[in-house]
């Protein structure tokens, strides 16, 4: 499995830049087509190892199963762009129209309450596959002929919309194994070993202050120049003199936030964040349990399997909340990065490092480069609240429910992680979720 996933999607690179200097819509129609294909091939890859009973599991408010990832992704380009622009194009179940909708209430449709997901026993895997089938027949011969350009955008941010798919189906796959008594693994293969070097030490990159730009500037001429609506508009920011961390917050580092009582010193936390720790009864990091039998006295729970946190020590800290980033970097002293200061950062860098296409699963040592790790790894807890920019607007119609609804109580993470496909990540890219979350891949970088 890990061989087969790791290929697709070292494939997914989308080779859409080669063709903009020559778009004309034949050539940009073959683009979309055949990145459709590498797209969807690899959801099909990441989910080909586990069983039908495994995409069924849902294991926490926050997941989906394995199975309605792959439906749902289907139902996107069938409700999005077959539907309304394929004109003999027949569905293949009328009931998946609502089924499968996630939250665009504007469409009309009862939408079944996201817990119940693991509920759907039926329809089958075996139909979903089929559903899967039937879309990808009809988008195939749909981008064969002549594409309009809202067409082609709508195509293009469903693949996006697949990626970040493909990277939640990862998350809440390791959840639902965690979750499982026997815990089992979803790719074989040990992490690491004792001769893996040390961390690069923790160091300082400072920033003089001045006014930046940040944000995405989208070709508006040209389908396949893609962002997401939220990245947009570009637009000024003066920031003040800064100084970012070389390399993200190591396991090691976050054991001494623990071993000086972290976890029960009110003054390190916000209120909330103070809240969730009484209520969740946090002691560790999300996937870390007590190990008297590792000299660090804990393990950590991976997609490898079990691992001594031992061996993990020197890789980047992950699956922690907001609040216990925010937490751990007044322990410090420090603070952490604003998203305009990470922009800042990132915009000078090319986005490459530990993502899905290495094949890894999980973070990696720092090795002592510039500033490291900015891209893949873990998502980087920045101290931004997820609002819109300057002269934000959504999407028209349903499609304006991607982002822009959830534009409250949320805070904005940066840079991706080791699951998420690295055609899909950029410096202007915002992720987002609730400060208590924890089952993603998500670190720290500190700011100063």
């Amino acid at each position: 499995m890990a061989q087969t996933s790791a290929t697709a999607a070292r494939s997914q690179g989308w080779g859409l830049q080669a063709v903009r200097s020559r778009v004309g819509s034949d050539t940009r129609d073959i683009a979309i087509r055949s990145q459709y294909k590498v797209v969807r091939s690899a959801t099909s890859a990441l989910a080909a190892s586990i069983s039908a009973e495994d995409q069924m599991v849902q294991s926490c408010p926050e997941a989906s199963p394995m199975k309605w990832h792959q439906a749902h992704t289907t139902w996107f380009f069938e409700t999005f762009v077959l539907r309304p622009f394929l004109t003999d194009y027949k569905p293949f179940r009328e009931e998946f129209r609502w089924l499968f909708n996630s939250y665009y209430n504007s469409l009309g449709e009862e939408i079944p309450e996201k817990s119940l997901r693991s509920v759907f026993s039926r329809p089958s895997l075996d139909e979903v596959l089929a559903f899967r089938a039937h879309v990808d027949h009809a988008m195939d011969r749909f981008l064969s002929g002549g594409v309009e350009e809202e067409a082609a955008r709508r195509t293009v941010l469903g693949l996006q919309h697949e990626q970040q798919h493909q990277e939640l189906a990862l998350s809440d796959i390791k959840h639902a194994f965690f979750s499982n008594p026997l815990h089992p693994s979803y790719i074989s293969g040990e992490l690491s070993d004792d001769k893996e070097p040390p961390a690069s030490k923790l160091g300082w990159h400072s920033f003089n202050a001045g006014l930046i730009e940040i944000g995405y500037s989208l070709q508006a001429a040209d389908p396949l120049d893609f962002c997401f609506d939220n990245e947009t508009p570009r637009h000024k920011v003066y920031l003040e003199p800064f100084q970012i961390a070389n390399r993200e917050v190591t396991c090691r580092e976050y054991l001494a936030f623990m071993s000086d009582d972290g976890y029960t010193r009110p003054e390190f936390w916000l209120s909330e964040g103070w809240d969730n720790v009484k209520w969740a009864a946090w002691q560790a990091p999300l996937y870390w349990r007590r190990d008297a039998d590792d000299k660090t006295g804990w393990r950590v729970f991976t997609l490898r399997g079990w691992h001594g946190l031992s061996v993990l020590l020197d890789t980047p800290l992950c699956h922690i909340s907001f609040f216990e980033a925010d937490a751990f970097a007044r322990w410090r002293g420090y603070r952490l990065p604003t998203e305009a200061e990470w922009e800042c950062v990132a915009s000078q860098r090319p986005p490459g490092g530990n993502l899905l296409d290495a094949g890894r699963l999980h973070p990696t040592t720092a090795r002592g480069g510039d500033v490291e790790q900015l891209f893949g790894d873990c998502w980087e807890w920045t101290a931004s609240a997820y609002t819109g920019y300057p002269g934000y607007k959504p999407l028209p119609g349903a499609l304006g429910e991607y982002n822009g609804k959830f534009m409250s109580g949320q805070m904005i993470l940066r840079g991706g992680s080791c699951v998420t496909p690295a055609s899909h990540i950029r410096a202007t890219y915002r992720n987002f979720f609730p400060p208590a979350t924890r089952w993603q891949f998500a670190g720290i970088r500190l700011a100063n």
